[in-house]
């Protein structure tokens, strides 16, 4: 396990407040993934080989997307034991997001509230540092792309072709990011006719990348929490229309990542912070991101690769969103909360979980 224990390293951080204590991190990780002083935090990785949308993840437990936006430490949380890490969002054009104070802890649920509003350095600085990484040949690697503030909803087709064509001949995956709460409209986009026009766009530019670098590389396609029945349905029936064959049977070339924060603020009423507007993240999201699952899996079908986030601060929270229909899981807020070691409790749970399933 890493020789620094977390709990010493979060009383620290959390003397800090949130955003401070996240850039002081992903400083000290970049500065340290590449030098002996990665043994402070590295742990083996458990071995749990497992297929999904055609690639080999070494286990499956990944990092989520949001807590590397600027793709900086790849390496760093490779060390800790990821099976599968995702870095991003990235626009095109770099934009320094919303206004700070925009980042919030709630320590009584185990959870976060954040309106960073896709702050990052832009496309080129981040498949530069993409490029940086040494230890890409030992974990599968997810880029997750979003469009511009500034970009008109109706133009947003337009950012996410730009990110596409960027990020794809470095990226195993490519995650398509149309649930952040903190874009204006963003959400907009999980509509079905907007979802279609999306993905029938970024469809037809991955036969031309695919055919450019000799290989069709996966998207997922990533949601919000606070989807109603109706919205699952037209999603669900949308994202079949492009990831499965006439018979139903998944082609994966697509998948889905579910779900990204929730706006919901009921489990976490009375609580400091509680009112900040954004999107709300750790614990009380577990059981909405499992309700979304569950449907998701229902109208998908078996072989449908969802990738499942939200709330898992433990190795049976990791468990219950396989059992809730995940393929795998990603984690932030339980991993801010409780350090690398959830990694390796997450990926021996799921790895005993497949043994006895076998």
């Amino acid at each position: 396990m890493s020789l620094l224990p977390y709990p010493l390293a979060r009383a620290a951080l959390f003397c800090l407040d949130a955003e401070t204590a996240h850039d002081i991190t992903l400083a000290s990780l970049a500065a340290t993934q590449h030098t002996p002083l990665s043994k402070l935090y590295a742990q083996p990785r458990v071995a749990d080989p497992f297929e999904l949308a055609g690639l080999i993840l070494p286990n499956r437990v990944g990092l989520a997307a949001g807590l590397d936006k600027n793709a900086r430490c790849i390496d760093a949380f490779t060390h800790m034991g990821f099976g599968f890490v995702e870095v991003g969002t990235v626009t095109p054009k770099a934009q320094p997001g919303n206004d700070k104070p925009r980042m919030f802890r709630l320590p009584k649920a185990n959870a976060l509230i954040n309106r960073l509003g896709f702050n990052n350095h832009g496309l080129d600085a981040f498949v530069a540092n993409v490029q940086q990484a040494r230890l890409r040949s030992h974990m599968v690697l997810g880029l997750n792309i979003g469009k511009n503030a500034a970009t008109p909803i109706e133009d947003a087709t337009s950012d996410y072709l730009l990110g596409l064509a960027g990020v794809y001949a470095h990226a195993d995956y490519v995650t398509v990011n149309i649930s952040s709460p903190n874009t204006k409209n963003l959400r907009e986009l999980q509509s079905d006719q907007a979802l279609d026009s999306l993905l029938d766009a970024l469809s037809q530019a991955r036969e031309q990348l695919a055919s450019t670098h000799g290989k069709r590389k996966p998207i997922f396609v990533k949601i919000a929490p606070d989807l109603d029945d109706t919205q699952i349905g037209v999603i669900a029936q949308v994202l079949k229309r492009y990831g499965c064959n006439a018979s139903g049977q998944a082609n994966s070339d697509w998948g889905l990542i579910a779900t990204n924060t929730t706006l919901a603020r009921h489990a976490v009423q009375g609580m400091a912070h509680a009112n900040e507007t954004g999107g709300l993240s750790g614990e009380p999201v577990f059981e909405p991101s499992n309700r979304v699952i569950t449907a998701m899996r229902q109208a998908l079908g078996t072989g449908f690769p969802i990738i499942g986030v939200g709330g898992v601060d433990s190795a049976a929270k990791a468990v219950g969103k396989i059992q809730a229909g995940a393929d795998a899981v990603q984690l932030y807020t339980g991993f801010i909360y409780k350090g690398p070691a959830l990694v390796h409790e997450a990926a021996v749970a799921l790895q005993q979980l497949g043994t006895q399933a076998r």
